[in-house]
């Protein structure tokens, strides 16, 4: 899976956020590290997807753009 993320400078760095998944951010001294940073939250953050929607009837959708 690929995301966009969004960096910006910060007083500590880089902070980084994901738009298509609100609430998803992170920060690290440097790019390379807010970049990482982003990477294991993103996974963390479909983890508790799939918590939530762990026994519910679900669909996977491909969208092409």
């Amino acid at each position: 899976m690929q995301y966009k993320v969004a960096l910006h400078t910060s007083d500590e760095g880089f902070a980084a956020s994901v738009a298509g998944l609100p609430g998803c951010w992170s920060q690290g001294v440097t790019e390379a590290e807010a970049l990482e940073n982003i990477r294991v939250a993103i996974g963390e953050y479909l983890s508790a997807v799939d918590d939530q929607l762990r026994g519910q009837e679900t669909r996977v959708v491909e969208v092409v753009i």
